[in-house]
């Protein structure tokens, strides 16, 4: 069974910096698309970064530029992981990491940057950055 579970939200003032955790587990799969998305209430979930099974990665949304997304894939262990950098206010929100798994990481390519597309969540970390 897929397992997400985030880690390393908090409270920070402007200009500081935070970095999200995604522990996955669960699976075996020949190749994966991952990405983060946040949300705020009363708006759908906006995708941010994206990273495929083979490293390559995708931004999209408001924080291009300040935020980088990485992963640790071990045998056994994947984490994925969001360094937030310069954080605004307006990058408060619930932060979730979502796993889509795909038979090779090519098809990753073009795809998997909008919610719908994924299957499976994390229960999602909160970030609440103050002015």
């Amino acid at each position: 069974q897929v397992q997400l579970v985030e880690s390393g939200g908090g409270s920070v003032q402007a200009g500081g910096s935070l970095r999200l955790s995604c522990a996955a587990s669960g699976f075996r799969a020949l190749g994966y698309c991952m990405g983060w998305f946040r949300q705020v209430p009363g708006k759908g979930r906006e995708g941010i970064a994206y990273i495929s099974s083979d490293d390559q990665t995708r931004y999209g949304g408001s924080p291009k530029g300040r935020f980088i997304v990485s992963q640790n894939n071990a045998e056994n262990s994947l984490t994925l992981y969001l360094q937030m950098n310069n954080l605004d206010t307006e990058d408060s929100a619930m932060y979730y990491c979502a796993l889509e798994l795909v038979p090779d990481a090519k098809y990753c390519r073009g795809k998997y940057v909008r919610s719908t597309e994924y299957t499976h969540w994390g229960q999602g970390t909160r970030v609440t950055v103050s002015s």
